[in-house]
């Protein structure tokens, strides 16, 4: 019988170099692209590094890679995830980070210049509306919350998944994935307007506002 484990813990084994699928009821694989998370930042990353004004959030911060070359630049930044693992690899890297769940408390709430919601983080919680109301009500009156997106045609999908290292399936959660097609209509129920969208080579990103 197989193994089930929490999916922060096998997110864990993840970040440690182990190979991991994100797999759907309908037994749909996708490898996570960890490498990518766990690199320097790149040109892409730029486009939002340079976006990121004043005291900057990074909400599912992963091991680090953002919010890092915020903090070597200057900025008050800090990470959250809910992995220890994550949050240990940010911290590791010279930044300041939690474990901590965005819908719990977050230290600076209201206060934030900057939300950022980078490598598909706009999935996290299964549901984008409640997600950026949150997110809106973490920010400043001014600020803004930037977040990565599907490219054109992808709409909006909900999904349960799990994560397989292995032989080892994670418990199954929701989480969404969010088309630059979409998000107009997404941020409107969650009462921020889209300031701009654009794309960096295959990725894709907005700027989100107070409505």
């Amino acid at each position: 019988m197989t193994a089930t484990l929490p999916a922060g813990e096998v997110f864990s084994h993840a970040l440690r170099g182990e190979v991991c699928y994100l797999s759907t009821p309908d037994h749909q694989r996708l490898q996570l692209p960890v490498a990518d998370w766990t690199r320097s930042t790149d040109g892409s990353d730029e486009l939002l590094l340079r976006l990121c004004v004043g005291p900057t959030l990074d909400i599912g911060c992963g091991p680090g890679r953002m919010a890092a070359e915020l903090a070597a630049r200057g900025h008050v930044t800090l990470g959250i995830d809910i992995v220890g693992e994550a949050v240990r690899q940010t911290v590791g890297r010279g930044a300041a980070a939690l474990q901590r769940d965005v819908f719990a408390r977050v230290p600076g709430e209201g206060r934030w210049e900057t939300a950022l919601l980078a490598d598909g983080n706009i999935g996290i919680g299964g549901d984008p509306v409640v997600l950026l109301r949150r997110a809106a009500r973490l920010i400043a009156g001014d600020g803004d919350v930037l977040v990565e997106l599907e490219p054109p045609g992808r709409g909006l999908r909900h999904e349960r998944v799990r994560l397989r290292p292995g032989h080892t399936d994670s418990t199954w959660f929701t989480w969404a994935w969010v088309g630059v097609d979409a998000i107009a209509e997404v941020a409107l129920r969650a009462g921020l307007r889209v300031g701009w969208t654009t794309r960096h080579g295959h990725r894709w990103f907005a700027r989100l506002e107070r409505s």
